[in-house]
């Protein structure tokens, strides 16, 4: 019995060669892993170091800035802006079965620019700049304080410049019926109303080469809404009466050239009677420039010229010079205007006196 304890524990004993390999793969088992979990550590520790370094980078580009061209001592007059002109020649089959008389006639149509009696200083209209500057035949049926929007929407003797905006004008001179206007100019204390009403009712339209329009601000300044989305026609807004007569003019009389003059800056009076800028203070219906937008528009969808004053002729930094209040002309803003019209009409007389 002893002899065979003796044997099992014979061979129960580990070879000593084995023991020694199993050791040793194990050793190596153990230093890999820990090999390996030391260049994890290392890499997340790098990609912790390179994330807060760009970042760190970034801030840095942030707080400086970038280099700007912008010279605080370099200093100019004037702004630059480009005038928005819109210049369309009239379409050669609108001549279709008109007969040129040889003499070309124009005829302007609109409010203070062209109709405010002068002072005692000034000497000579808008209307008649033209006239001298291009040679024709021009006729001025424009109505002082009067708006291209109609105040309200049907016409009631209570309000008689209704009668003379621009809508209710170019439907008399379309339609040929001049009642309306006939019996609001009775109302007036202003002669002009009377008497341009009877020249616009004698007036052979298809003898006016040229139909020139043009409004102040007064639609800005009476808060005129500039248009309504869901009437593009509505006379009561600046927008809709502007569409409404120009296509009435187009409709009856096609042969005609139609020009429109926009307003020019001008300023705008609070209650407490200082003047404001009218390109920064909204009445109700946007700035100048938002009107100006809101005309240019309607002037490209009629598909006639548009002559930009607003940033090509009048604008807040030369006003002083062109100006004699806060919205009329001098003599040397009415030259002006007339410049800019012979410019853009009639290129070939720009520069002749």
């Amino acid at each position: 019995m002893n002899q065979d304890h003796k044997k099992d524990s014979r061979n129960k004993v580990s070879n000593p060669r084995h023991n020694v390999s199993h050791n040793a793969s194990h050793n190596a088992s153990k230093k890999k892993q820990q090999h390996f979990h030391i260049n994890i550590h290392i890499i997340l520790l790098a990609v912790i170091l390179l994330i807060a370094g760009f970042s760190a980078y970034r801030l840095y580009k942030w707080n400086k800035g970038i280099p700007s061209d912008y010279d605080p001592d370099f200093q100019t007059t004037d702004f630059d802006t480009e005038a928005m002109d819109n210049i369309i020649p009239l379409a050669p089959d609108k001549l279709e079965g008109h007969e040129d008389d040889g003499v070309t006639t124009i005829l302007c149509l609109g409010d203070d620019p062209f109709s405010l009696k002068l002072d005692a200083d000034e000497t000579i209209k808008l209307s008649e700049q033209i006239a001298s500057r291009t040679g024709a035949t021009v006729y001025d049926g424009s109505f002082t304080g009067t708006t291209i929007a109609a105040q309200l929407d049907e016409y009631n003797d209570g309000y008689i410049l209704d009668a003379f905006s621009f809508s209710y004008v170019a439907n008399s001179l379309a339609s040929g019926d001049f009642d309306i206007m006939k019996t609001a100019a009775t109302y007036s204390y202003d002669e002009s109303f009377a008497e341009n009403t009877a020249m616009l009712e004698a007036l052979d339209m298809n003898t006016v080469d040229l139909l020139c329009i043009m409004y102040d601000a007064s639609d800005y300044i009476n808060r005129r809404p500039c248009e309504d989305p869901n009437d593009l026609y509505s006379v009561v807004t600046y927008t809709g009466a502007l569409r409404t007569g120009v296509e009435a003019i187009q409709k009856a009389y096609p042969h005609i050239r139609i020009v429109i003059m926009s307003h020019t800056f001008c300023y705008t009076i609070n209650e407490e009677g200082n003047f404001e800028n009218g390109d920064r203070v909204d009445l109700g219906n946007g700035t100048l420039s938002h009107y100006l937008q809101k005309e240019l528009d309607t002037a490209s969808d009629c598909g006639v010229s548009f002559i930009d004053n607003f940033y090509g002729s009048i604008n807040e930094d030369n006003c002083q010079e062109y100006m004699k209040d806060y919205i009329h002309f001098n003599d040397a803003g009415r030259r002006l205007l007339a410049d800019r019209f012979v410019q853009c009409i009639f290129p070939e007389l720009s520069g002749q006196e």
